[in-house]
């Protein structure tokens, strides 16, 4: 079995993820009380949680500011932007504590530094108790108003069956309610099956609690607020003749608590919400399953290994010529054509989770450079492999950062520009082909090509005399160590930003693009793979060998003329319908013998530009298993990695871009 405390810290971590956006919402718009709730419940589960699987620090910390909440909650307090401030340093401030667990010392060492000490300090002061801020960690949130006198609740709790193998503790909740009154507790067995067919993994008892506090019921609401996923119902005692009924039922079990208790009830109080029904929850517990990425990876490889078997079938059957085994093989091509797709849909993730993280990150940087900027959004149901989402969010924080700090001006140059004093950040996805494009765009001055160029001249990148076109010189901005900025800053200036952005790209097998326009702003697009694992491949032969293109980057075939090919030794051009396009003959490159008199040329994208490469044959549309290369390959210049064809041998998949790249072929147009 899992570790709780594992599993704790898992569902902590989701829930400190879309708090955060929360508070980016609740500083958009203060009066959304529908936040301020959501905010509260989130706080409440972490604290309860962590208390129950031995989180101690973590839960007296965010007992604190579960504390502030609950008073903007009760009207006791407004939303102002020193909670959102003290808040998101708080919630940085949990997930340090998160981390250090069950871990006494660490969590000691954490809870006595200053950081610490200064955001408890914020917190009391807000919610205004002052005082030892640890002493008053156990006492109960302050309400705005609470009634004179005492009441009696009545209160059904039936937790769902599974409740006890997760953790749920019912002597707990019967100790705090009775920290806020005078509380009896019956319990009903009415629920519990014959012996032969009780699973003793599962809870079947319910617990009747009579209650008589000054608290109000949403107080008790809130205790009951981790648990929402049982039967609850609060219902305040109103006549005698109910508290004799409470006092019958505390002589011993009998069916009328659980007779109290509808299946499913509409209106049912499920915490600080109040009105929000069961129904209305969405899906129902186990429609979504949460699952180890190691398990999807080993799903992904065996699938691959699937794919390989049966493009060995497919050729079995092609040599034997059987109508029956073609038939099958026909059939189980289908089937696991179905089974590549569902598996890598299961892969796929929407990139709107890695977005959601740049509007702290924006935020930061506004406060941190004194500039006022708006981060906009586009495409964030867009969806791209884990194993991609996983490594994005690093040359995305580098690009965010230089386009920040380089590309948006401050207020004074974009009031004389006649523009906007809030400039605007765009984070855009769309799917193209089997890529998904990322782009990062401002609206800021563009880049200072003359600076560019002076400061690669100045660090050596360049010569002095070199005659580069405009978008050469934009180039350069990801030459290692290269930096515009004239002083190294927190933010800056150290050169190694957009370099390891570039190194980040091409280490997933795509490619960045950078369009620039003086004045008016800069786009750096990031053009990826859908999937790192299986992808549709073009097969080429070039002499003895097997080669594959990704499809996605394959633009045409043509078979051409020797008048519509040129290669003087200095440029190699061909001419596709008045269009000149150069070309690498393969055969030269990768140094395969004596060049065949071949006319078939297949056209790709890299890095935007149109490049032709010249094979000698053109196999076909070939579903590719990508595998690494070995340790003695990996330095190969211009290749991917390798797949198994159906006959067993191996071929090598060409990365056109790092093809291009490693080769010269712009540089020979440009000449």
């Amino acid at each position: 079995m899992s570790n709780p405390a594992d599993t704790f810290r898992q569902e902590a971590n989701d829930i400190l993820e879309t708090l955060e956006d929360n508070l980016l919402e609740l500083e958009a718009d203060p009066e959304n009380r529908q936040m301020v709730d959501t905010l509260f419940r989130g706080l409440h589960t972490i604290k309860g949680s962590g208390e129950m699987f031995g989180f101690s620090a973590l839960a007296k910390f965010v007992h604190h500011l579960e504390s502030a909440y609950d008073l903007v909650r009760n009207g006791a307090r407004q939303v102002t932007q020193e909670l959102i401030d003290f808040s998101l340093q708080s919630r940085d401030h949990i997930t340090a504590l998160l981390e250090a667990g069950q871990d006494e010392a660490a969590a000691a060492e954490l809870t006595s530094g200053e950081f610490h000490a200064t955001l408890l300090s914020r917190i009391e002061a807000f919610n205004g108790t002052g005082g030892d801020a640890e002493s008053s960690a156990d006492a109960a949130p302050a309400e705005e108003a609470k009634p004179a006198g005492k009441q009696r609740f009545d209160i059904y709790f039936k937790p769902e069956p599974l409740a006890l193998k997760n953790g749920m503790r019912p002597d707990l909740v019967a100790l705090e309610l009775a920290e806020i009154g005078t509380c009896e507790t019956t319990i009903s067995a009415d629920h519990v099956p014959p012996l032969d067919k009780l699973d003793p993994g599962e809870s079947y008892l319910a617990w009747h609690f009579t209650l008589e506090t000054s608290e109000p019921k949403d107080r008790i609401e809130q205790i009951f607020l981790f648990f929402d996923d049982g039967d609850i119902e609060i219902s305040e005692a109103q006549s005698a003749a109910d508290e004799v009924a409470e006092a019958e039922e505390t002589a011993g079990p009998s069916k009328k608590a659980a007779e109290a208790a509808p299946p499913a009830k509409a209106g049912t109080s499920k915490g600080a919400g109040g009105d929000e029904s069961k129904a209305s929850k969405g899906p129902a517990m186990g429609e979504s399953v949460r699952v180890q990425a190691y398990r999807l990876d080993e799903l992904m490889d065996q699938l691959g290994e699937l794919v390989i078997a049966q493009a060995k079938l497919n050729r079995i059957s092609e040599r034997l010529d059987e109508t029956a085994l073609a038939s099958a093989a026909e059939e189980i091509e289908r089937l696991v054509t179905g089974m590549r797709d569902a598996t890598l849909s299961i892969r796929m993730l929407p990139i709107a989770g890695v977005f959601g993280k740049f509007r702290r990150v924006v935020r930061d940087l506004a406060s941190e450079l004194g500039k006022d900027i708006e981060l906009v959004t586009e495409g964030g149901d867009t969806e791209i492999d884990k194993n991609i989402i996983d490594r994005l969010s690093e040359p995305l924080v580098h690009i965010v950062r230089n386009s920040a700090d380089h590309g948006i001006e401050n207020a004074e140059t974009r009031a004389a520009s006649d523009k906007p004093a809030q400039a605007t950040l765009t984070m855009a996805a769309r799917q193209t082909g089997g890529e998904v494009h990322i782009s990062v765009s401002d609206d800021g001055g563009g880049l200072n090509t003359e600076k560019i160029r002076s400061k690669a001249i100045e660090r050596g990148i360049i010569e002095e005399d070199s005659d580069l076109s405009e978008e050469a010189v934009h180039q350069l901005i990801f030459a290692p160590g290269f930096s515009t900025a004239d002083a190294v800053t927190s933010v800056s200036g150290r050169g190694v930003g957009m370099d390891a952005v570039r190194n980040f790209i091409e280490d997933l097998r795509g490619a960045v693009e950078v369009k620039s326009e003086a004045g008016k702003g800069t786009s750096v697009t990031l053009r990826l793979p859908l999937t790192l694992a299986i992808i549709d491949g073009l097969l080429v032969r070039v002499a003895e060998g097997d080669f594959v293109l990704p499809l996605a980057s394959v633009e045409e075939c043509v078979e051409l003329t020797e008048d519509q090919m040129s290669d003087n030794g200095q440029r190699s051009i061909i001419n596709i319908r008045d269009e000149f396009v150069p070309y690498l003959n393969l055969t030269e490159i990768f140094q395969l013998g004596d060049a065949r008199d071949s006319k078939r040329v297949v056209v790709v994208n890299a890095d935007g530009r149109r490049i032709g490469l010249k094979v000698d044959d053109v196999i076909g549309q070939h579903q590719t298993v990508i595998k690494s290369l070995s340790a003695y390959h990996q330095g190969v210049e211009g290749l991917a990695g390798c797949t198994i064809l159906g006959d067993g041998s191996v071929a090598l998949i060409i990365d056109p871009a790092a093809l291009v790249k490693s080769f010269g072929a712009l540089t020979r147009e440009a000449a």
